[in-house]
């Protein structure tokens, strides 16, 4: 599956999104992204300028979340925390539904909301968080098609503070609903190879998890 580490890592944002997450947290979590060389540090937004001078003079991205956890701002609110995140050097932004909105079959507004966060942040990657365990199929069907209309580069399952994490009937859904139009990334509750494994083979081409040193170490004891 993995021809070596850096593939491995290249396929992992290593996240740090806890609300009581610190400094500390912070410094050794881009510590670790360097050391393995993951693809970026998905952080919120209050340490996005903390987090790209940590990772200063590397390869590893800085990523924020917007609208985190519950995509429940108002999109004027999600348009100025993207754009600050962008302005202090984010360069990958992973936003979330109008679950709300969603549940209320409000999709204009679902729609309205997520095209012009990402209009109004041109030039970076965009991933929109869909919140599949809180969908019934034909929900997250439209709530990709939406994220298609959108122009997101990726697809992302979970925020990891809704009622369950990735599956890989998720991926499977999300690529069936999509075709190959959009890349996917799981995210919630992977915290060993063997996961990262099974989202990758299902489909998914990026992986977010807080466990990405232990899933390296996990790799390279195996070689």
């Amino acid at each position: 599956m993995f021809k070596d580490p850096s593939h491995l890592a290249q396929v992992i944002d290593h996240t740090l999104v806890r609300p009581d997450a610190t400094l500390d947290d912070l410094g050794k979590a881009c510590e670790d992204a360097k050391k393995y060389g993951f693809a970026c540090v998905v952080v919120n937004s209050c340490h996005v300028v903390r987090a790209r001078e940590f990772l200063a003079n590397t390869l590893v991205k800085v990523c924020c979340v917007v609208g985190f956890p519950h995509g429940a701002n108002t999109t004027t609110v999600k348009i100025v925390e993207a754009m600050e995140a962008m302005k202090n050097g984010a360069s990958e932004l992973d936003i979330v539904l109008n679950l709300g909105m969603v549940k209320s079959g409000r999709w204009d507004v679902v729609e309205i909301d997520v095209k012009n966060v990402i209009a109004m942040t041109p030039q970076k990657v965009h991933k929109v968080i869909i919140e599949t365990g809180m969908l019934t199929p034909a929900e997250l069907e439209r709530a990709c098609q939406i994220a298609v209309r959108a122009n997101a580069e990726f697809i992302k399952t979970s925020t990891g503070y809704g009622p369950r994490g990735a599956s890989v009937e998720d991926i499977r859904l999300i690529r069936q609903a999509i075709g190959a139009t959009c890349r996917i990334k799981a995210s919630g509750g992977i915290k060993d190879l063997a996961a990262v494994t099974a989202m990758i083979e299902a489909g998914a081409e990026r992986i977010g998890t807080s466990a990405g040193p232990a899933i390296m170490e996990e790799f390279l004891k195996s070689k």
